[in-house]
């Protein structure tokens, strides 16, 4: 049994986003064998009531508050400076003391990293002890990048900004980082294309999903309103967190752009967003064929219950763990290419889609076959149980753990 400091930039726990759910499971994985000391961030109200959950897990653990409005203020001051804004958003004296301490009195084995922007809390130190492992999950440099061009002048200018200077950050992480992870076999070759000199540390380390937790129930009552299932509606449904541009970009464009060209065809189609704090221009999408819920207790019924799931995100890095959810329920899911080219499936356990008439041609044949939309389902389930388990997946640090840097 080691002694591990693991850095998360967000509460690892509950697990009801995309980070929080690898986190978490990361966590579990972690304390399953050794003591690991935590330092994280909370930046959700509604989180605090998990701290003392995720306290139980630990022998220490470090909770710095963040406010997201004065952290975004506090960032600006970044522009002063050529460093990531991110740095600053993050940025805790408070946290910094608790981390200088926990190396001091205690003989730490390993620094576990969760998201690049923790690493900053922890010096290189020229012989490698403790080595340090960095998560960094998906290349967010390359995502600010994205944003980049999907955003106007300034916002397009401030984000191509952040993305040349998190990928100078990341560099120089990843140089000092005796094994650097990110979630799929792309973004791996992609950082090491970005970071030439640090190939060869670094590897892919998968998610996974909870395909006992996700399952089909046959008791699990339907949420949807008792007036759908009387007029027959059909129910498409996206999961995520709704206060992320991404998500945000998808939902907009598949209400505005696909759902009317569907409801030509199907007008008892119903379109369910389903996710916590949905922003105004997504609760402006609400309509007669359009239904945002904001938080949900479990989004599991909802999958359920779906005809089918839809993940039509535009811009989007790594496995996106809403459709890793939406297979283990056994749901038919249509998916854009850029979050399927991430997750190995073949086109009878997961249906690609490009463009509108991509989207409205694959959700209008499951339609028009349930059968095939059944049997999609059935093979996605059995997909993820057999590819995408988290101790699989998880069990790829282990050897890391303890081990010296190479020189």
């Amino acid at each position: 049994m080691s002694n591990l400091l693991y850095l998360v930039h967000r509460l690892p726990f509950p697990p009801n986003k995309g980070d929080k759910v690898r986190s978490y499971h990361l966590l579990k994985h972690l304390t399953a064998r050794h003591r690991v000391f935590l330092g994280t961030f909370v930046d959700d109200p509604d989180d605090e009531a998990y701290v003392e959950t995720v306290r139980e897990m630990c022998p220490d653990i470090y909770v710095a508050r963040l406010h997201p409005r004065m952290a975004k203020l506090r960032s600006l001051t970044g522009l002063l400076s050529q460093q990531a804004l991110s740095l600053y958003y993050y940025k805790d004296t408070d946290l910094q003391a608790w981390v200088n301490q926990t190396l001091t009195e205690n003989k730490i084995d390993a620094t576990v990293i969760f998201s690049s922007v923790m690493a900053q809390y922890v010096d290189a130190r020229p012989d490698g002890n403790p080595p340090m492992l960095v998560d960094f999950v998906d290349v967010d440099s390359a995502k600010w990048t994205q944003y980049a061009n999907n955003h106007r002048w300034p916002l397009s200018w401030l984000y191509r900004r952040e993305g040349e200077r998190l990928q100078v950050f990341e560099r120089a992480v990843a140089a000092r980082a005796g094994k650097s992870f990110f979630v799929t076999e792309n973004e791996t070759a992609l950082f090491r294309k970005l970071a030439p000199e640090c190939a060869d540390t670094v590897v892919a380390m998968g998610n996974g999903v909870d395909t006992d937790y996700f399952s089909p129930d046959p008791d699990r009552a339907s949420p949807f309103f008792e007036t759908d299932l009387q007029n027959n509606q059909i129910h498409v449904v996206f999961t995520g967190v709704m206060d992320y541009w991404p998500n945000i970009d998808a939902v907009t464009w598949f209400t505005h752009d696909v759902l009317p060209r569907l409801r030509q065809s199907w007008p008892q189609l119903r379109f369910y967003i389903v996710g916590r704090n949905p922003p105004l221009s997504v609760l402006a999408l609400a309509s007669e064929s359009v239904v945002v819920t904001g938080t949900v207790p479990d989004v599991r019924p909802y999958l359920q219950h779906a005809a089918l799931i839809v993940a039509p995100l535009r811009v989007a890095r790594g496995i996106q763990n809403k459709i890793l959810e939406a297979m283990a329920m056994g749901r038919p899911v249509v998916a854009s290419h850029t979050c399927a080219q991430a997750i190995t499936a073949h086109s009878d356990e997961l249906v690609c889609a490009s463009g509108v008439s991509g989207f409205v041609r694959e959700i209008d044949s499951l339609l028009k076959t349930p059968a095939k939309a059944v049997a999609l389902g059935q093979s996605a389930r059995l997909r993820a149980i057999a590819s995408y388990s988290w101790t699989a997946h998880l069990g790829g640090i282990d050897r890391y753990l303890g081990a010296k840097q190479p020189s």
